[in-house]
C-alpha cells in the first residue's frame, strides 16, 4: 500500500508499555485532582477581558478587501492543478493525486488548522465557485431554494467524514484514480446541490472537511474578534466556546474512532485476521471500522450519562455539552499517528506533484527533492507519540471539568467527573495499547 501510515512500534519504543501506561494514567489522576483542588469556578470559553491584538500590519493585512479573495482564488488554482493529475495523469505510484488528497490535504489540515484557525472554509475551492456563480446571478449566497433545516446541526458533517474515512482505511483500490475520482464527484455534486438549495450556510453544517477544519481550528492560538480585530488568545477559550448542537457527539467520535481503527488496522493481529478470514477485506474492513467507532461511542454515551446522573445535572444534555472535550484527544491521536505520514510521505507528494502527468517536466521545480528523514528515529517518533496522546487527553480533562463546573451544582461537580476520569483513562490505555501493539 502506498500510503503506509506512520514508523515504530512497541518493539522501538525506548520505555516499557507498563511505564508508559502507568504514567499516562498518574498523569490523568493528577490533573483530576489538582483540578478538583484549585479549579473551583468556570474559567474558559468567555471572551478575553484584555485581548492582545497582533501587530497593526497584521490588522491592515488581513483586514483588506483583497485578503479573502487572495486565499479564494489560492484554493481554485491549487485544485485546478490538483485535478490535472487526478483526470490527465497515469494511474500509478509516480502520480501525487492520492499523496495531495490523503495527506497533504486530510493530514495537513491539522496543523494549518492548529496554528492559523479555520482555514477551509476561505479555501474552499466548491465554496468559492457557489459564491462567484451567486455574484454572476446576482443572488445572494446565503439564499438558497429552501430554508436550512432547523435542527440540521453537524449531521451531514458527520456522515461526510464517515464516508471519507472509509475511503481512506477500507474501500479497496482506494489509492487508484478511478476511486478517488468516483468519490470526489458524488463530493461535489453533494455540496454543490446542498448550496444551491439551501444556500452558502449549507458549507457550514455539511462539508466535513470545513467542519473539521473550523473544530480543531477552535485550538489555534489566534482568532478574529467580533469586531474583525485579529488577537492571540489561550486556545483552550476557543475550545471551550463550542457549544452543544445535533450531530456534534457523532461527529467528534467518528474523528477519534476512525483514528483507533487505523491503529488497529495495521496491527499484527487484525491483519492476520483480515488475510485468514474467507470474507472479503472491504466488508471485514467496513464492519471493523463501525465496531470500532461504536464502541468509542457506547463508551462515551455510557459514561456522560452516569456523569449526568451523579452531577445531577439536566436530563439529556451532557454527552453534547462534554463532546469538546473529545476534540483534543481525537487531535492527540492524529498527530500521533499521522505525524511521520505527513512528513515522509508529503515530501515524497511534494517532489511528485512538479510533473502530475510524469513527462519528464518540473513545473514547480520540486521533481528533484530528496526525501529527508532528519528527527524521525524510531525512539524519537514514538516519544512523540506517547507525549502527544497524553496531552491530549489532559487537556481533555481540563475543558471537560471547567464544563461540568457549569454544567452539574457545585456540590456535585466533582462526584460527576469521575465517570469522565474513567473514560479518559479507557480512551488512554486503548491509545497507548494500540500504539505499542503497532
Amino acid at each position: 500500500m502506498l500510503l503506509a501510515h506512520g514508523i515504530g512500534g512497541r518493539q522501538d519504543l525506548p520505555i516499557p508499555f507498563e511505564a508508559a501506561l502507568i504514567g499516562a494514567i498518574l498523569a490523568l489522576l493528577v490533573s483530576f485532582v489538582a483540578l478538583g483542588a484549585l479549579w473551583t469556578e468556570p474559567r474558559l470559553g468567555a471572551v478575553a477581558r484584555h485581548p492582545r491584538p497582533l501587530a497593526s500590519l497584521v490588522q491592515q493585512m488581513v483586514s483588506a478587501r483583497a485578503w479573502p479573495w487572495f486565499w479564494r482564488v489560492a484554493g481554485l488554482v491549487a485544485a485546478a492543478y490538483f485535478c490535472v493529475g487526478l483526470l490527465f495523469g497515469p494511474d500509478r505510484a509516480e502520480n501525487p493525486t492520492a499523496g495531495v488528497f490523503y495527506v497533504l490535504f486530510w493530514v495537513g489540515l491539522v496543523p494549518l488548522s492548529l496554528l492559523f484557525g479555520p482555514v477551509w472554509p476561505v479555501l474552499n475551492p466548491l465554496r468559492t465557485l457557489h459564491l462567484l456563480a451567486c455574484k454572476g446571478l446576482g443572488r445572494d449566497p446565503e439564499t438558497g431554494l429552501r430554508p436550512l433545516p432547523s435542527g440540521i446541526g453537524y449531521w451531514p458533517a458527520a456522515g461526510g467524514l464517515l464516508a471519507f474515512v472509509w475511503l481512506e482505511l477500507v474501500a479497496p483500490e482506494r489509492a487508484t484514480l478511478p476511486v478517488i475520482g468516483a468519490w470526489l464527484a458524488v463530493y461535489v455534486v453533494f455540496m454543490l446541490g446542498g448550496a444551491v438549495t439551501f444556500g452558502s450556510r449549507w458549507f457550514d453544517h455539511a462539508d466535513a472537511f470545513e467542519v473539521y477544519s473550523t473544530l480543531v481550528g477552535r485550538l489555534a492560538p489566534v482568532a478574529r474578534r467580533p469586531d474583525g480585530v485579529v488577537t492571540w488568545r489561550n486556545s483552550l477559550d476557543g475550545m471551550a466556546g463550542l457549544r452543544p448542537v445535533p450531530g456534534l457527539t457523532v461527529l467528534v467520535v467518528v474523528l477519534l474512532g476512525s483514528t483507533m481503527y487505523d491503529s488497529l488496522s495495521n496491527a499484527p493481529i487484525w491483519v492476520r485476521l483480515v488475510q485468514e478470514s474467507s470474507v472479503p477485506a472491504p466488508v471485514t474492513g467496513t464492519v471493523g471500522l463501525l465496531t470500532v467507532i461504536g464502541l468509542v461511542l457506547a463508551a462515551y454515551r455510557g459514561a456522560t450519562a452516569l456523569a449526568g446522573r451523579w452531577g445531577a445535572a439536566e436530563p439529556g444534555t451532557t454527552a453534547g455539552e462534554l463532546a469538546h472535550a473529545v476534540v483534543p484527544i481525537a487531535v492527540g491521536y492524529v498527530v500521533a499517528h499521522y505525524y511521520t505520514l505527513l512528513l515522509l510521505e508529503g515530501q515524497r507528494t511534494l517532489a511528485l506533484l512538479s510533473d502530475p502527468l510524469d513527462t519528464g517536466a518540473n513545473w514547480l521545480g520540486t521533481a528533484g527533492w530528496t526525501i529527508q528523514a532528519a528527527g524521525t528515529s524510531p525512539a524519537g517518533i514514538a516519544m512523540l507519540q506517547v507525549t502527544v496522546i497524553i496531552v491530549g487527553h489532559v487537556i481533555g480533562t481540563v475543558l471537560a471539568h471547567d464544563r461540568a463546573l457549569a454544567l452539574f451544582p457545585r456540590r456535585t461537580a466533582v462526584l460527576g467527573q469521575i465517570p469522565l476520569l474513567v473514560l479518559m483513562v479507557v480512551y488512554t490505555v486503548v491509545g497507548l495499547f494500540l500504539l505499542f501493539a503497532g
